[in-house]
């Protein structure tokens, strides 16, 4: 839920004004309930009325719901559409991390493209990760490095506390910069694609929706502080990336901690990419896809397939954003509302009904405005 995203968030303020405040909230609020929902999906009622989980992942899920019209359509697309995403996530750290390292030693002769694969290099040792819990100390020591950066950038802010001033607010937005701004705010906040397998691999299942609660209420305040600081700081000179903002003795810090924190991010993604892909493929009786060795050379084979996308697909940002718009909100807002619906209809109040149709109907917005404003990017890129 704090992941580089969060950076771009006094951008996303200086764009949507006072709105930007309210939609940190409102989108904290919506992410939390779909992931809700979403876990709510797995189980059913036995015959005594207890909670029994009889599904185990969101393809499962999808399955459910598609059954009559077809019995693996539903798991083909949502299976499709989150390893695309996952991919996506990992090439653009592979890109962001090449960026840092030319910013950070622009007297090196080396090219963005060469400092990806020396990241690369450090990331070789994934294709041996075979559990979530050395996915998970990765993803802690990541949650420290970014609160690292977090401390620094506000540390700074502070010390500038006497230019501070409400006036530096947008009233009137334009629509364009708006959905822009949408788009950082609702993305900074999705997890849902991982949220099955953390809940089933949680000591105390139950605890789930406490969890969630507890971890999008401090994401919220943590990002509605950190963005105000910074947009108060720097006003209409604020940029895209926060930290560019920063005198230069202390970006060269920040930029090798962000390096840090891409590399560690990696390993997550990487891992549920992998092992979709491993479960669709070794589902058959064949006992040549179980081996440990098939599954070490299809973690190898992603491995190499996220460097070649960085180094060789152009426009990779611009690609992202569209396949983002589609993948992020659908696997956010559009699925999660429409197999609640369709698989708890009977038993939903009609409060809980308006929420989902109203989440379906916003990750359908957003969808919309997202494939928009990237197709419209790319054509300008291509003339």
């Amino acid at each position: 839920l704090q992941g580089i995203f969060v950076l771009g968030l006094p951008y996303a303020l200086l764009h949507s004004g006072y709105s930007g405040l309210f939609l940190i909230i409102l989108a904290a609020a919506l992410c939390c309930y779909t992931g809700k929902i979403l876990i709510a999906c797995l189980y059913e009622e036995n015959e005594d009325g207890q909670l029994v989980r009889v599904r185990d992942t969101y393809e499962d899920i999808a399955n459910a719901c598609c059954k009559k019209l077809s019995p693996k359509l539903g798991g083909i697309v949502v299976n499709v559409t989150q390893v695309m995403e996952l991919i996506m996530t990992c090439v653009l750290y592979l890109i962001v991390s090449g960026n840092l390292l030319s910013h950070s030693f622009p007297y090196i002769p080396v090219t963005e493209k060469t400092w990806s694969v020396i990241a690369f290099a450090t990331l070789l040792p994934c294709v041996f990760i075979k559990t979530l819990k050395i996915v998970s100390k990765l993803s802690q020591l990541c949650s420290l490095v970014h609160f690292v950066i977090i401390l620094v950038v506000m540390t700074y802010c502070v010390t500038r506390i006497h230019q501070w001033s409400w006036a530096k607010f947008r009233l009137s937005i334009e629509f364009e910069d708006f959905l822009v701004s949408v788009g950082v705010i609702i993305f900074s906040y999705t997890s849902q694609i991982f949220l099955p397998t953390l809940e089933g691999n949680m000591k105390n299942p139950e605890e789930f929706g406490c969890m969630l609660n507890w971890t999008h209420f401090f994401a919220c305040v943590s990002k509605t502080t950190f963005a105000l600081t910074a947009f108060l700081t720097w006003g209409e000179e604020t940029k895209e990336v926060i930290t560019d903002n920063l005198p230069s003795f202390l970006q060269t810090l920040v930029n090798l901690c962000l390096l840090t924190k891409a590399l560690l991010s990696y390993p997550l993604p990487f891992f549920a990419a992998t092992e979709i892909v491993y479960a669709c493929i070794s589902r058959g009786n064949c006992s040549n896809y179980r081996s440990p060795l098939f599954a070490l050379g299809v973690r190898g084979s992603f491995l190499l397939l996220t460097l070649l996308m960085a180094m060789f697909i152009p426009h990779f940002a611009l690609l992202m954003g569209l396949t983002g718009s589609v993948t992020g909100a659908a696997m956010t807002f559009l699925l999660p509302s429409l197999f609640h619906l369709k698989l708890k209809w009977k038993k939903l109040s009609f409060l809980e009904k308006c929420a989902d149709i109203s989440g379906f109907i916003l990750g359908f917005l957003c969808s919309l405005a997202g494939i928009v404003c990237s197709i419209k990017g790319l054509l300008e890129v291509f003339g």
